[in-house]
Formats: C-alpha cells, sequence, structure tokens
C-alpha cells in the first residue's frame, strides 16, 4: 500500500479515538459542561481543579489510555505487515490523537490541550520512554506545581531522547531508513510547537509570575 496513504490512515485512526473527550463525558455525567467552567478546558487539569481529585485522575487516565490504544492498535497491526516503518506509523497515530482531542469536530474544535494523550504516546511508543517521562514530569511538577511547565518538559524531553536514540540505532530504531527517521523527528517537532501554542497563555502566565499552582489533594483556586 501506498506509504501516504498509510500515514492518511494512522493519522485518521488517531483522530477518531483522540475524539473520545473523557473531561467533556464526565462533565455531563456530573451535569456540567467542563468548557464552561474553570479555565474553559476540557482536560486534566480543568477537571482536577473544578470538579477534583477523583475526576482528574478518570479524565487523565482515559485521555491517556484512548490515545495508548490507537498507537497500540497501528503498531500492532500495520506494524505486523511493515516492521520497518512501525515508529513512523506510531507517532503520526499519536499526532492525530491529539489532533482529535484538542480540535474534536463535534465540539465545535474546542477541546482539550493534549498533554495527557501525550502522555499515553509516551508510554505506548516505546517502554525506553517511560523513565523520562515520569522523572521529567515528576520532579518538575513536585518542585513547582505548574502542570504547563511539566508537560511542556514532556516534550522537550521526548524530542531529546528521541533524537539520541534515533541517531544511536538504540531498540527498534536500528531498523528504521535515514529518512523516516528525519521524518519522525520532524512530526514530533510540530507536535511539540502544537503543544507549546496550545500553552501561550500558560507561557505568558509563567514569564509573568502569574501561572496558577495545581495541587493533587489540595483544594486549586478555580476561576
Amino acid at each position: 500500500m501506498n506509504m501516504v496513504v498509510l500515514r492518511l490512515i494512522c493519522l485518521v485512526v488517531g483522530y477518531a479515538f483522540g475524539m473520545i473527550q473523557t473531561a467533556y463525558f464526565y462533565g455531563k455525567m456530573k451535569g456540567i459542561d467542563i468548557r464552561k467552567h474553570g479555565s474553559g478546558n476540557a482536560g486534566t487539569t480543568n477537571t482536577l481543579r473544578v470538579l477534583g481529585p477523583k475526576a482528574g485522575f478518570t479524565v487523565l487516565f482515559g485521555d491517556m489510555l484512548k490515545c495508548a490504544i490507537a498507537v497500540w492498535l497501528v503498531g500492532w497491526i500495520l506494524g505486523g505487515i511493515y516492521p520497518e516503518h512501525v515508529y513512523l506509523f506510531k507517532i503520526y497515530t499519536a499526532f492525530g490523537a491529539i489532533l482529535g482531542h484538542d480540535f474534536p469536530f463535534y465540539m465545535n474544535f474546542k477541546g482539550g490541550k493534549g498533554i495527557a494523550a501525550t502522555c499515553g504516546f509516551v508510554i505506548a511508543f516505546h517502554w525506553s520512554f517511560i523513565p523520562m517521562f515520569l522523572i521529567v514530569f515528576l520532579v518538575i511538577f513536585n518542585i513547582t506545581h505548574f502542570v504547563s511547565l511539566g508537560s511542556l518538559a514532556i516534550y522537550v524531553g521526548f524530542i531529546i531522547l528521541l533524537i539520541i536514540e534515533g541517531q544511536l540505532g538504540l531498540f527498534g530504531f536500528a531498523n528504521m531508513a535515514t529518512a523516516d527517521k528525519i521524518e519522525m523527528y520532524v512530526v514530533a517537532i510540530i507536535m511539540a510547537a502544537l503543544a507549546f501554542y496550545r500553552h501561550r497563555s500558560n507561557i505568558v502566565k509563567l514569564l509573568k509570575g502569574e501561572e496558577r499552582k495545581t495541587y493533587i489533594f489540595k483544594k486549586n483556586k478555580v476561576d
């Protein structure tokens, strides 16, 4: 099958899974539209602030799981047929899932910011990225209590580790063509750029010292 078509299939499958808006549906179960409360974002952090830890963890798990399942599914099906392209397919699927999460068409393209879905992608991409994800986010979040800062740091850490492993040919990357590796790096950078764009207001607040801190088991301020 044509590789362009395969990339499009990965994006479409990812987008379909990404549109499963855990925060929105959980909020509806509680009788609210989460987009009309707090920051207005249909994601984990806003759900945690508005509805509490149980809701926050449920949304986090749901958004991680939907992206992980999409990536695992595509990796299993297409990766079994084209093993040399499996990681390229995985990253395109994750990109589609994040687009579906951020811009679901049935919610007027108003979704979340894609970080929980990204966490699911990192876990499903390759086990070697899991320690980086846990260490980078947990250390930064526990020190600063800024979810946005820890979230964006995940992308920086992922890109650095991706390039290192890719260039050294570690794990499954040894069998990848150089062109595929470069394309994978470019897609990862585009995903990171989207995350930074979606967090632009948070970045401004961080620079001004106005960003809100988030606590897991303490009451959070809600706008």
